[in-house]
């Protein structure tokens, strides 16, 4: 993605990504973390796309922190590069993402609707709605997202 984004460090052991947020409450880690969760239509593994702050004292992902360090955008951009290079790294796998909160779910759905022409180039993306799997479209809510890379 052409947007600003921190740099990261992979695991690709883990299928984790971690990043520092920097602002004006200091240096934060985050983790993106994927792991394997099903299988999608086409045979596609699924993986679920968790992240959040990485909490050092339990060694897990806090999904509900809220940092608040003036750089959602960037925090964004980073996350969905970490998906870009997750379906580099293992073809056919698809991605999925929910918002631990409804919240965040529409603020994933703000950043796919801002950046939904650079993402279809290289992905597929797909809304959970009316319980059912859909092509995305913007201008419509979802409850969850999931991403697959374009073929050919």
């Amino acid at each position: 993605m052409k947007k600003d984004k921190y740099p990261y460090i992979l695991d690709e052991t883990t299928a984790r990504f971690d990043f520092e947020s920097t602002g004006p409450n200091g240096t934060i880690k985050k983790t993106v973390d994927y792991y394997k969760i099903g299988t999608w239509i086409d045979g596609s593994q699924v993986y679920n796309l968790a992240f959040g702050d990485w909490n050092e004292n339990n060694n897990v992902i806090d999904d509900l922190s809220r940092t608040d360090n003036n750089d959602r955008d960037k925090i964004l951009a980073t996350v969905a590069s970490t998906v870009i290079d997750m379906v580099a790294l293992m073809e056919d796998i698809a991605i999925y993402a929910e918002g631990s909160t409804p919240a965040c779910t529409r603020l994933y759905q703000i950043a796919i609707n801002t950046n939904k022409e650079e993402i279809e180039g290289v992905l597929n993306i797909y809304g959970y709605a009316d319980e059912k799997w859909q092509p995305f479209e913007s201008g419509k809510n979802y409850e969850a997202f999931l991403v697959t890379r374009k073929k050919g």
